[in-house]
């Protein structure tokens, strides 16, 4: 069944925005082309641990359509295709900072736990009370 486009209509800013950056990946998809510019697949997926291949092809389609991520396909054998953030993902990416503000003192007063990623993909559990950087922070 194909989804319902997304284009409103809205009932403020905020719904409108959160259509676009809803689904659990889409944020961390944003965080992790900021901080590397560019990212083969692979290098994503590795990037974003327990994502799945299918969620986050799915979701990198939908970015493309929405006008947040550039895809690059590069006439090689084997094929290369690269995603990076359009200045649109960029725009977005900055407004999730205070987001991300807010998600790192919740943590901190909920005494959550939070997962260390290295270009590895291996997980870390990071124990409460020590200091998190929030993904847009």
């Amino acid at each position: 069944m194909a989804k319902a486009p997304r284009r409103g209509p809205y009932i403020c800013g905020i719904d409108a925005a959160l259509d676009v950056v809803s689904g659990k990946w889409k944020g961390l998809i944003l965080w992790e082309l900021d901080a590397h510019r560019v990212r083969r697949f692979a290098e994503l997926r590795r990037g974003l641990p327990g994502v799945s291949e299918k969620m986050l092809t799915q979701h990198l389609r939908e970015m493309e359509e929405d006008g947040l991520v550039h895809r690059e396909v590069y006439a090689e054998v084997p094929p290369r295709v690269e995603y990076s953030l359009t200045e649109h993902g960029r725009t977005l990416n900055q407004a999730l900072g205070p987001l991300g503000a807010w998600g790192v003192e919740r943590m901190r007063r909920e005494g959550s736990e939070a997962v260390a990623v290295t270009e590895t993909s291996h997980e870390v559990s990071v124990p409460a009370g020590n200091p998190v950087r929030g993904c847009h922070s």
